[in-house]
């Protein structure tokens, strides 16, 4: 399984880059200290002089600009980072679903980039990054089918599965998933992607059981 970008998304997003993840893990609940660590990431946000800064980091920034050069309002569709960032400025607690997917999340709200997760067993062969095309849509996972049209996402064999602001139900990862596939979206460029997905690998093997892990750029 390789992970490509597609051409016109390179265009119209020059500093597109991607980092994946692959690991073995076990997604069981979350061990106190990671939740911990969630809680003292949240923390050191709220407590900042101006909380609501973390909006206008670099990242967040070159996230809304690849949305808008892509084709798709960033204040309608939000990357994933920036609503999850918007959760802790409201004081709303970080979302805990299981131990792999809140290492997800911590990394998120660390870098401040998207961070997509799937299940590598329900992943049908390679994946590109790409824009949606008109009529595409998937149930987006707690959500109501969401629109991809020019929205930059994910997709396999099978059609679009994943994507910078929502993944799909279909490549969720569940309690029985025993591998997964991992990738942080940085539209700013490629500089900090090795030292937030080696940050990924050290989380995983901690609070998931990770193991037999592979990082990439592209």
């Amino acid at each position: 399984m390789i992970v490509t970008i597609d051409e016109g998304v390179r265009q119209k997003c020059p500093r597109i880059a991607l980092g994946y993840v692959t690991a073995t893990v076990a997604a069981h609940a979350a061990p106190d200290e990671l939740t911990a660590e969630l809680h003292a990431a949240a923390q050191k946000i709220a407590s900042l002089p101006e909380p609501k800064a973390v909006l206008e980091s670099p990242a967040i920034l070159a996230t809304r600009r690849g949305y808008k050069a892509l084709g798709k309002d960033p204040a309608r569709y939000r990357g994933s980072a920036e609503a999850l960032l918007r959760r802790v400025i409201s004081a709303k607690a970080l979302p805990q679903i299981n131990a792999v997917v809140d290492v997800i999340n911590l990394v998120s709200v660390e870098s401040r980039m998207p961070v997509g997760l799937y299940d590598l067993g329900r992943v049908n062969g390679d994946v590109v990054f790409r824009t949606g095309r008109a009529g595409e849509t998937y149930k987006g996972i707690g959500k109501y089918d969401l629109n991809l049209e020019s929205l930059a996402l994910f997709a396999d064999a099978s059609g679009p599965h994943g994507s910078a602001t929502s993944d799909s139900e279909r490549t969720m990862v569940t309690a029985e998933t025993t591998n997964v596939l991992a990738i942080i979206v940085s539209f700013g460029g490629p500089e900090n992607l090795g030292t937030w997905m080696q940050r990924m690998v050290a989380l995983l093997e901690r609070y998931a059981q990770g193991r037999e892990f592979t990082t990439t750029n592209v």
